[in-house]
Formats: structure tokens, C-alpha cells, sequence
């Protein structure tokens, strides 16, 4: 059994609430607990804590458990100020960097804290207390952690990305992973499930089932192992099957990659502004991210019939090489869940 470790989003979310009881309370802890976006909670030791001239400061160390994480023992610091106004702010200390370019779930001029941290880093402080607070959380090392990550080609400048969306990291072990995946997909046979819906993670399970009425096991996460689990999907016979999901994702099937990690598979960024190009007949310029593309460089009248136009690439990729016969259809999200657009008829799962 391999160990599970933590987020850098669940590291800053324990300094921060570490670091608010010294200030508010002047309880000094040698471990705190957290709530997760699963609503469970989350013990775990805080390396340091100490009060400064203008609030507090606590430091918690990453654990990645048995991930391959370049992170792994970082300290994670966060230093909260007292505000005026009844809000919490985020900045970017040593070594977390600064979104530079659009197209990121962040604004430009950023700190790179991911929504989901954000908000785990705010329900952690008002645990504590409501007042306004300015945060800060810094890396150090994150600087030079940073270039052995995508951030540099994200356009996020200065460190590493505060990130997570479980709170939790699940180590990468491809036949652990595997066998993991295909206990999910044997769960859902078990529930009698006879249109299944596949999506990479925790974005494109929430918007399932948002948008759709879908029964608890009906939802199965395929990570990045789409070839692997939709061969393990053939032998069940299902009558329909739909895929949910981001289109830096899900583009890369229309290209033939079914092991979409990036480590093993090509950006499919290229890919899809030809497309755009083509359908749009007009040039669009290759940008940093498909998010991008689609949220800032095409227009509100463009997006959907873009997204449609792809959606359907996949699903013809999917049907051709695994079955012909699939009634299945596509449906694209951003990063904040919100539908692109859609191939094929949903109404088996609305």
C-alpha cells in the first residue's frame, strides 16, 4: 500500500490556521487540523510558529507520501497581517510565483494560490477567526523548484504554484493507479450502471454532477489512463457512455494519445487552434494554454461552436478505435467547470 501524502494547498491551509491561533488566541500548536474540500478533516504537524512585528507566522512541512514530487519536504510558510476590511488577500512571498499571462483559472498579477487552496487557506483562517486578513505564503527554494515545473511555460514567474484540488496527493504508481481505476469502473458495473461517465479528475466530477443527474457510482475517474480504462470498459457491454471533461485534456484523444499525462503525451494546444482556425476561417495566434484559447482569444459566439466542432473529434476518436457502436457523446468544461460546449445526446443522463 503506498502512502498518501498532502497538498502545497492543504501545507498553507495548516500554516495559516497554525499561524491565526498564535495571533488571535496566542495558542502556540505543535499540529493543527483542517477541513477538505470532501468535507473531511486533516491533522498535521506545524514545524513552526512564532508571532512578528506586524501578526504571525507558522511553517509546515510537505509531505508527498510516496508521490514522486518535486515538493516533497519543502517548508511552506505563511505569514498573516491583520486588515481593516473584513476580507482575506492573498500575495505571493519568496518563492510562490506570479501569473504573468491569461488563461489560467488566476488573474493576471496573481499570486499563483489555486482557487481550491484559496479557499481551503479561508475556511481554515475562519475556523479561527473573521477577521480581514492579508496572506502571504512563501517558498524558500520555490524559485529554483519552479524550473523543474511547468510553471515557466504557464507563464507563472518567481516560484511554484500553490496547488491541489482534494488536499491530498495520491501517489503515482501506474499498476497501483491502474487497479485502483479499474476497482472504481467494477463498482459502478456492481451499481447496475448501464451509462457510465468518465472524466480525468475532481474538475470534471463536480461538473458531472452538476449538470447531470447521475447516481453516486455512475461517475468514474480515469485520470490519465483513458486507453487502459476504456479497453477495461468494452467486456460490460454499457449502452451509453459519456466523457466530461477540460479540452487539455479530452484534445489529446482526437490525436490518438489515451495516456494523456504530460510526461507520455504531446500539448494538444496546437492542435486545437488549428481546429479553431479552420472552423473560425480566420488565423489565430498559438498561445500558452488551451484555457486561454478558449476564454480569451475566442469570442462568446465562437467558444461553443469551437468546442462542439472538438467535442465531436473526440468522440469519433473514441468510437472508431475502441466500438463503432457506442452511443456516446462529449461534453467540455473550463477550468471553473462552466460547459464549452457538447457532441452527441445527453438526455440518458439529464
Amino acid at each position: 500500500m503506498l502512502n498518501v501524502g498532502i497538498s502545497t494547498g492543504s501545507c498553507a491551509a495548516l500554516a495559516a490556521k497554525a499561524a491565526a491561533l498564535l495571533l488571535v488566541k496566542q495558542q502556540h500548536v505543535d499540529a493543527t487540523e483542517i477541513p477538505l474540500p470532501d468535507g473531511s478533516r486533516l491533522d498535521w504537524p506545524v514545524a513552526e510558529a512564532r508571532q512578528t512585528e506586524e501578526g504571525a507566522r507558522a511553517t509546515v512541512i510537505k509531505n508527498a507520501g510516496d508521490d514522486p514530487d518535486v515538493t516533497h519536504g519543502i517548508h511552506i510558510q505563511v505569514h498573516i497581517i491583520p486588515r481593516t476590511q473584513n476580507e482575506i488577500i492573498f500575495k505571493a512571498g519568496e518563492g510562490v510565483g506570479t501569473v504573468t499571462l491569461p488563461g489560467l483559472a488566476l488573474a493576471v498579477g496573481e499570486a499563483a494560490i489555486n482557487p481550491v487552496p484559496r479557499s481551503m487557506i479561508c475556511a481554515a483562517l475562519r475556523e479561527v477567526t473573521p477577521m480581514g486578513l492579508e496572506v502571504t505564503v512563501s517558498v524558500p527554494g520555490g524559485r529554483e523548484l519552479a524550473e523543474m515545473t511547468f510553471n515557466p511555460k504557464l507563464g507563472i514567474k518567481g516560484g511554484i504554484s500553490i496547488i491541489g484540488t482534494t488536499g491530498r496527493v495520491r501517489p503515482f504508481s501506474a499498476e497501483a493507479l491502474r487497479d485502483s481505476l479499474k476497482c472504481t469502473l467494477d463498482i459502478c458495473v456492481a451499481a447496475g450502471t448501464r451509462a457510465p461517465v468518465l472524466t480525468p479528475g475532481n474538475i470534471g466530477y463536480r461538473a458531472a454532477h452538476r449538470y447531470f443527474r447521475l447516481d453516486q457510482q455512475q461517475v468514474v475517474e480515469v485520470s490519465n489512463e483513458w486507453g487502459f480504462m476504456l479497453e477495461q470498459t468494452l467486456p460490460h457491454r454499457f449502452e451509453e457512455l459519456l466523457l466530461i471533461g477540460h479540452p487539455g485534456k479530452l484534445a489529446k484523444l482526437a490525436n490518438q494519445q489515451w495516456q494523456t499525462h504530460s510526461a507520455q503525451s504531446d500539448s494538444a494546444l496546437v492542435f486545437v487552434t488549428d481546429l479553431a482556425s479552420r472552423l473560425l476561417q480566420r488565423p489565430i495566434e498559438v498561445g500558452t494554454t488551451i484555457e486561454g484559447l478558449f476564454m480569451h482569444e475566442l469570442s462568446d459566439e465562437e467558444r461553443e461552436p469551437v468546442a462542439r466542432a472538438l467535442a465531436k473529434a473526440i468522440k469519433e476518436a473514441v468510437q472508431s478505435t475502441f466500438n463503432p457502436s457506442w452511443q456516446s457523446a462529449v461534453v467540455l468544461i473550463n477550468l471553473k467547470g462552466e460547459i464549452l460546449g457538447s457532441e452527441g445526446a445527453l438526455t440518458r443522463w439529464q
